[in-house]
């Protein structure tokens, strides 16, 4: 890679003779949950990119559609609780909820028939050149129909329970994103009934596409849909009634747990009570096939609550993630991208002793471009080590099946003492971090629950060695979960070290989480929600300071969201101070680049592509140490509310590599957004043929990639 580059001659500088301007106006921001629609919307454009292999499209499209549930289930329903409990208090943009929804709802819909379009004018047309189909029920020969029908017998009805609608029978209380039908039906029951309608929801436990037998098609890959299945033979499930139609529809509903913290004894038992309700909280979004007659529609609206703002017609499946199925289900390796095997760096295979490796020298990794098995083997080789006698380790997002948890329990029946801080509030894995707590337990670890109040967020692992009659810490510290699955999708540095001061401080740190105390004082390490913000924007002020003393001056930082007002308001004034500003920040950015006097010095990149990016990584020219790597985003949230770390990169070797790492996503324009000071993102002009994004130069180079055989 290139050396980072120097300051640019573009650069603004204000001056201090200038009287700066107020940086804390509304119109210097742009609010939160647009912001994070527009990310969503730039996810849906990667469908359209003929760079990405057919079935890699596909899923990004599904992705799409993934977000966009959690989107209505997080963001929207929390804005419609603020309206309903009159809580008008806007953010630094000054929009009010209700000025929110509107435009979210439009912004929404024009999505939402994009996406469509784009599976049924695009996609689907590609998908069947390549000879993978979704046969419609016109479709169907003779045989195939009777091969559904013997399916549907044997698989489909038995496990169905349709549902008439009449006085004993309300409106059923449905579950948050099930595919259900509603039928229109003519006659009357064995017991006289004649409501007209009848619910049916679909077994979540029945796959949404269903393989034909090739004998019985064409030659590829043959597929029909379960709601085309259930459709067909909808009539069946009501003997003697005449079905006049039967449509599809979804319920996406408020799925933020409310757990009080306060006077709760047992977080753990609090939590299980709360996970039930996720499933039947208030309604927010109803999807409903574009062919439901208007009676129909109104039907649902005024049975779940809704007005015709939350309606959204779908020419479709409405539970479009359920297709991420398919590309298992088809052997097309070509329509994907090619495997790869992440690099391993010298000393950090399996069969070295990685503790020896770490007294030599520190290791940095970058995943997934890197193997994150060096993580797993440290704790492997801790668990199996006679001398070593503790690990303490924080899990947030591992899967309860994660080999990290294996030798955590291994660890603890081999007698080591092991204490394990798992949280039990990241949202959606809360049921899987119940469970794994739980088997942590019976082990013998030693289980906290962190801090009540602030989520402990940060990625930490010690391992404490008794070598030569001393005890010697090691210690791992990441950006990213300890997810060996998501360590191949998400990028995410990995630092591991034997550095005594820094062993030391993750020891503190994790003092005050499982104990009790005043703050104690860390070195190295900065966290949250005591130091790190407060650096942060020293560190910032710095670089201001160095610009105005006529230094070149130089900030790069990367993280998944930047929100934070007082970290705007720095960069705002560090800008105006005349330092070159270059920030990736992959979702919603509320800091606006390009205002001529407040944020001309700022650009700011989203880069979307193979993996997700979840790097945060901090580059600051005049500061000492210059790089930092960190578990916080430049949120409210991950600075004032959370447990973060935030770690130096000290050595000169392995800094000026995350300085070239992040130089690199800057300069490489394929991937690669860029926004503007109207809140909008743009894609550079198409790239040139020796163009290459920097995801696939990062494979080429710690990979030993290449697209070509």
């Amino acid at each position: 890679m290139s050396e980072p580059t120097t300051l640019s001659n573009d650069i603004t500088p204000i001056g201090s003779a200038v009287e700066p301007l107020d940086v804390s106006l509304p119109q210097y921001y742009n609010n939160r949950e647009l912001s994070h629609l527009k990310f969503n919307q730039r996810v849906l454009a990667q469908a359209l990119d003929n760079s990405h292999p057919l079935l890699e499209r596909l899923k990004f499209l599904l992705i799409f559609s993934s977000n966009l549930d959690e989107f209505f289930e997080i963001r929207v329903a929390g804005l419609l609780q603020r309206i309903q409990m009159d809580r008008d208090n806007p953010g630094p943009d000054a929009l009010h909820p209700q000025e929110i929804i509107e435009r979210l709802a439009e912004e929404c819909h024009a999505t939402v028939k994009q996406q469509y379009d784009i599976l049924n004018d695009i996609l689907i047309p590609a998908m069947e050149a390549e000879q993978i189909r979704f046969l419609r029920r016109s479709q169907w020969t003779q045989a195939q129909g009777q091969w559904i029908s013997d399916f549907v017998h044997k698989e489909v009805l038995p496990v169905i329970s349709p549902i008439g609608l009449d006085h004993a029978h309300p409106f059923p209380r449905l579950v948050n994103k099930s595919l259900n039908f509603i039928v229109e039906l003519e006659g009357k029951d064995a017991f006289g009934r004649e409501s007209g309608l009848a619910i049916v929801p679909a077994p979540r436990s029945l796959s949404r596409i269903v393989r034909l037998p090739d004998e019985l098609c064409e030659p590829g890959d043959n597929f029909v849909f379960l709601s085309s299945m259930i459709h067909a033979h909808a009539e069946e499930l009501f003997p003697g009634m005449q079905s006049k139609g039967c449509y599809q529809f979804r319920i996406t509903r408020n799925a933020d747990l409310d757990v009080d913290t306060e006077g709760v004894e047992d977080l753990a038992r609090a939590l299980r009570g709360e996970l039930h309700s996720r499933r039947f909280g208030n309604a927010v979004r109803l999807e409903v096939a574009d062919n439901c007659p208007h009676e129909l529609v109104q039907f649902l609206l005024d049975e779940v609550g809704l007005s015709e703002k939350e309606l959204y017609l779908v020419n479709g499946p409405v539970n479009l993630k359920r297709l991420m199925s398919l590309p298992s289900m088809v052997q097309r390796p070509d329509l994907l991208y090619p495997d790869f095997v992440p690099g391993l760096p010298k000393g950090l295979s399996r069969k070295d002793n990685i503790f020896e490796a770490l007294s030599a020298k520190d290791k940095l990794l970058l995943h997934p471009f890197e193997s994150f098995n060096p993580v797993v083997d440290m704790l492997r080789q801790a668990a199996k080590d006679p001398d070593v006698v503790a690990i303490k380790q924080t899990l947030y997002r591992s899967g309860s099946s994660s080999p990290m948890v294996a030798a955590l329990i291994e660890a603890a029946r081999h007698g080591k003492e092991v204490t394990v801080v798992v949280e039990l509030r990241a949202r959606f894995d809360e049921e899987e971090n119940l469970e794994l707590a739980s088997r942590l337990q019976e082990a013998g670890a030693v289980v906290v629950y962190g801090v009540v109040g602030y989520k402990t967020h940060a990625k930490m692992l010690l391992v404490v060695r008794r070598e030569e009659c001393e005890l010697k810490r090691y210690v791992h510290l990441g950006t990213g979960n300890y997810h060996s699955g998501n360590a191949r999708l998400y990028t995410d540095y990995s630092f591991m070290s034997a550095d005594p001061v820094l062993g030391e401080d993750v020891h503190r740190v994790f003092h005050m989480l499982t104990g009790m105390g005043k703050t104690e004082r860390i070195s190295r390490l900065l966290h949250a929600p005591f130091t790190l913000k407060k650096q942060l924007l020293k560190l910032i002020e710095a670089e201001a300071e160095a610009a105005l003393a006529g230094k070149q001056a130089h900030i790069m930082m990367k993280a998944n969201g930047l929100t934070e007002p007082k970290v705007i308001e720095a960069l705002y004034k560090a800008s105006q101070a005349g330092v070159k500003i270059e920030l990736v920040i992959r979702g919603m950015c509320c800091l606006r680049p390009g205002i001529a006097g407040v944020s001309d010095n700022i650009r700011v990149y989203s880069i979307i592509g193979r993996f997700l990016e979840h790097t945060r990584a901090y580059y600051f020219a005049n500061a000492n140490p210059q790089v930092y790597c960190a578990s916080a985003d430049l949120m409210e949230r991950n600075l004032n509310r959370r447990v973060e770390t935030c770690f130096p990169v000290a050595k000169p070797t392995l800094a000026k590599r995350v300085i070239n790492e992040l130089r690199g996503y800057i300069e490489a324009a394929p991937g690669r957004w860029e926004l503007d000071a109207e809140g909008n993102y743009q894609q550079p002009p198409a790239a040139t043929s020796e163009q290459k994004p920097q995801q696939l130069l990062l494979l080429e180079q710690l990979a030993g990639y290449s697209e070509v055989p």
